[in-house]
């Protein structure tokens, strides 16, 4: 097949996902929406997302707006015109698909959680469906988004006439993308976990009372947040995954086009792609293969089987594709492989430290018996602990792939970074189906909440219960999957920008040798900015935690205030103001996510620019300490993303295991103490952890598109 018979195949696979999420979401709408009291409590969490949504985008799109000017003044006084509006245009595209992402996640979820609690009511196995099907719209949107997004840029910009030049310019998509993801992530996460802490803390340890009890004024905050959050946030995050390691694919691709010559060469570049689209087909295959034999089958196991077809056949497509663009080349092949089995590691990983079949959340759980000091002593150090295999994994990734690229090509320098480039690749190949059981979190999350406050027999709270259960699972493995591919990814855009570095240089100078390849930590300026990137990571964890800890503060205050001046409210004769709540997280979270994201951006371009003109001397030192904060800024905010996610669910699933009937049941003191270690993990799962993964590819695509400053 020739190369537009390829690019015409990536926009069929997309468009058709896109036409299968619609058809999904119109199985899930068509579900019968169970009791007049289910709907009204549906309605509230929709009303509230919502509404949050609809404030948290307009502030986001304000700063993209603002930035989007900064960039395209920036471009028009360095490159001239041309690449000003291209680059300008792709950042735009890029944010504004990434706020779809999001919108569209959210838009079925806050409709699913209904139709699965109806479902409920009758099957498990039919709850199980919906939900995971509400989820695969998210998935499949996003990375079908993500690939339309890149092609038709790619084909508007003029790539199959110079496909060396045009990857160079989607680098602004990449970034767009990765801005309004970063804002997105951090304010859902904020919000989410500042309403949970806020309704556990006042309402199981100091009043009593179940979770997602309709008494607690809290608990819809704590159901929309689930929303806003895992969905949205969430959704916006992979977009960013999927968009930055195809355009960082795509420019690494370059030096085999420069190798393979005209014909050969460009199906190198758009290799990514194909594979994306072999993964949307397998990941749709996936979703239709999960249903459950009977009542009493796991429904973890029903989904890990979607996810092994998936990944099957994700594998299958990988080899077709490397067959077709890359020459049957089966060292690039192994380096796909490795990247898929990275994947299948970081999954299984995850469900050690974070379910409580095994050890390490069996070791928490034991803790609680001595109070919730010793919990949170040993939830930390399982937290610290859990950091080795991941690091491990991807380092074996990394060095195995790079091998296989130059075996593959032995007499091109690029070509090991270009076999990470594909095992990347290989583990993003499974994500739509990853977002869709991450989604399917939520979903189950809120059903269960539904089911509670609506007051439905205890039979279907049963049933509820272990569809949250997995659903808890689920979104670990999610995070677990995130920061892997993240970690792979950083070192994909890392080389990206050494690539980028290097064409800007032999520009500049006319030296078409140089090659910008080492950063030398003995420098100076250059250690320095590898301080600043460690310290950045830290900094922004902070700010994330203390406005978890800030708004927390105002819910619990705001709850107590109304237990104590309404005693209906616990004898069930008087509705709370669920409203109040939720208005105050969202305009904290609003407030809160401003300042980590403005931080996150102005870093890494004030360390360059600075260092650029302190320095004298040495034309590229800007350039080279910004390198040093990418470098470092990632290996740190990839061990601290893993100690919070891994850490934060193992906190989470300790309590869920005592609330099982371990230790005396949801009264005991056991109990209590497990609640505390999992407010203590919240703000580190899902508002510090999910938002540092967020922030690792941010710093990769800030510096691509801001490249020519530095030099």
């Amino acid at each position: 097949m020739s190369a537009e018979g390829w690019v015409w195949f990536v926009m069929l696979v997309s468009a058709g996902s896109l036409l299968m999420a619609v058809l999904f979401t119109r199985q899930v709408l068509g579900a019968d929406t169970g009791t007049a009291a289910m709907q009204e409590i549906a309605a509230a969490i929709k009303e509230g997302a919502e509404a949050f949504l609809r404030r948290q985008y307009s502030t986001i799109y304000m700063l993209s707006l603002a930035l989007a000017a900064v960039i395209f003044f920036f471009y028009l006084s360095s490159k001239g015109m041309t690449l000003a509006w291209k680059t300008t245009v792709a950042f735009a595209v890029g944010a504004i698909c990434s706020g779809i992402a999001g919108f569209s996640g959210m838009f079925v979820s806050i409709r699913a959680n209904l139709r699965a609690a109806s479902a409920a009511r009758s099957s498990l196995a039919r709850a199980l469906q919906l939900a995971l099907r509400g989820g695969a719209v998210t998935g499949l949107s996003v990375v079908a988004m993500s690939l339309l997004g890149v092609g038709v840029l790619f084909l508007a910009f003029g790539g199959m006439k110079d496909p060396t030049s045009v990857p160079y310019q989607l680098v602004g998509f990449g970034f767009g993308a990765s801005f309004v993801a970063l804002f997105a992530q951090l304010g859902g996460g904020i919000f989410t976990k500042a309403a949970d802490v806020g309704a556990d803390l006042v309402g199981k340890v100091e009043a009593g009372i179940p979770e997602d009890d309709p008494r607690n004024p809290a608990v819809i905050a704590d159901l929309v947040g689930d929303n806003v959050g895992d969905c949205a946030g969430r959704g916006a995050d992979l977009f960013e995954s999927t968009a930055a390691e195809n355009v960082g694919a795509m420019i690494l691709g370059v030096a085999l086009y420069q190798k393979l010559g005209p014909q050969y060469g460009i199906l190198a570049i758009f290799f990514p792609l194909v594979a994306r689209a072999f993964g949307l087909i397998a990941s749709i295959a996936g979703v239709f293969s999960v249903r459950l034999k009977n009542e009493n089958q796991d429904p973890m196991s029903a989904l890990n089987r979607g996810y092994l077809v998936t990944t099957v056949l994700a594998m299958a497509g990988f080899y077709i594709a490397v067959r077709y663009l890359l020459g049957n080349n089966l060292w690039f092949f192994a380096a796909g492989v490795i990247g898929i089995v990275t994947s299948f590691l970081f999954v299984w990983i995850t469900q050690y430290y974070t379910e409580y079949r095994y050890r390490p959340v069996l070791s928490i759980a034991e803790a609680s018996k001595t109070g919730p000091a010793t919990n949170i002593i040993t939830g930390f150090a399982v937290a610290l602990e859990c950091t080795a295999l991941p690091v491990l994994t991807i380092s074996a990734a990394i060095l195995g792939s790079y091998y296989c690229g130059k075996q593959g090509m032995p007499d091109l320098p690029a070509a090991g970074l270009y076999g990470t480039a594909i095992a990347t690749m290989g583990m993003l190949s499974t994500a739509a189906y990853i977002l869709a059981m991450d989604t399917f979190g939520p979903i189950t999350d809120n059903a269960g909440g539904i089911i509670e406050m609506s007051g439905a027999p205890e039979d279907v709270r049963k049933r509820t219960d272990r569809l949250d259960s997995v659903g808890n699972t689920t979104k670990a493995l999610t995070k677990g999957y995130a920061i892997g591919s993240a970690a792979l990814a950083a070192f994909l855009l890392f080389s990206a920008y050494l690539e980028d570095v290097t064409k800007l240089v032999r520009e500049k100078t006319g030296d078409p040798l140089y090659v910008f390849s080492h950063v030398d930590i003995a420098k100076v300026p250059v250690f320095i900015a590898a301080l600043i990137g460690a310290a950045l990571v830290f900094l922004f964890s902070a700010f994330a935690i203390k406005a978890v800890g800030r708004a927390a503060y105002f819910v619990i205050e705001e709850v107590r205030r109304q237990f104590r001046e309404n005693p209906g409210i616990m004898q069930g004769t008087a509705k709370p103001d669920y409203g109040r709540c939720v208005d105050i997280v969202t305009v904290g979270a609003l407030k809160a996510m401003v300042v980590p994201g403005l931080l996150a951006v102005g870093v890494p371009v004030a360390v360059g620019v600075i260092f650029k003109f302190l320095a004298t001397g040495d034309a590229t030192i800007g350039a080279e300490s910004v390198a040093a904060v990418l470098m470092v800024g990632t290996i740190s905010g990839i061990l601290l993303a893993t100690l919070m996610n891994n850490g934060g669910g193992a906190w989470d699933n300790a309590k869920k295991y005592i609330e099982t009937g371990q230790f005396g049941g949801k009264r005991s003191d056991a109990h209590k103490a497990a609640v505390v270690g999992d407010t203590v993990g919240d703000p580190f799962k899902d508002t510090a952890g999910p938002s540092l993964h967020v922030l690792i590819k941010l710093l990769s695509t800030i510096t691509l598109v801001m490249a020519p400053l530095f030099l």
